[in-house]
């Protein structure tokens, strides 16, 4: 991803990439002279990045999946002090399927039981995917009690495929995103670096960026 960010970036004549840093390379030179931060390296890395994207007062589009408690809280810590944008897929296509599901999930109600099935990259290491996670949270926002199946399958070289199954009496309703290309994740992580120079500090996501809210 984040080759795919910096060759994206290099045909956009208003971007220009400041640094490329790679694993068990120093952070804080690059942070400090950039106007806002991408990370698509590893949840372990992410509470030193946000530390240091926190110290030098540098906005943080955060695109790293799998966080756990001390990850979260890191990240949280970082959005008291600069706009941080997180988010589990950049892409426009997903975080309009994630307004779809729940405005689905809000319409359809109890007698509609909703299943999530991804399919991923055999290299893709966390499963369920952070964007299922997304989706079974906007779920359960419209109905805490529901309980929501969600399948993974890695296979082959699959980019990215969601798909959320509403099932009721005699019939059934399917959203599907099918991403072909890893640039749709990068261009929507370069817009949520353009978009969030200048804002307050906070917690932001793509929801926000594309004014899903």
């Amino acid at each position: 991803m984040g080759r795919t960010i910096a060759n994206l970036a290099d045909r956009d004549p208003n971007l220009t990439i400041n640094s490329e840093i790679d694993v068990g390379e120093s952070i804080e030179e690059g942070i400090k002279s950039c106007d806002v931060a991408i990370d698509f390296s590893a949840a372990d890395a992410v509470p030193n990045i946000c530390n240091v994207a926190r110290t030098a007062k540098r906005p943080l589009v955060i695109g790293t999946t799998g966080h756990n408690a001390d990850q979260k809280k890191s990240i949280q810590s970082a959005a008291a002090v600069i706009p941080v944008v997180l988010a589990s897929n950049f892409s426009i296509g997903v975080n309009v399927l994630f307004w779809l599901t729940g405005k689905a999930t809000e319409l359809l109600g109890k007698d509609f039981s909703p299943e999530i099935v991804e399919i991923h990259h055999v290299m893709k290491k966390d499963a369920p995917s952070g964007t299922a996670k997304t989706l079974a949270e906007i779920i359960k926002s419209a109905d805490a009690a529901v309980e929501i199946p969600v399948r993974s399958i890695r296979e082959g070289d699959v980019v990215g495929v969601h798909t959320v199954t509403f099932s009721g009496p005699g019939e059934q309703l399917e959203l599907t995103h099918r991403a072909e290309s890893r640039e749709t994740f990068a261009g929507g992580a370069l817009a949520a670096a353009k978009w969030v120079i200048g804002k307050p500090p906070g917690l932001y996501s793509m929801q926000d960026v594309l004014g899903l809210r």
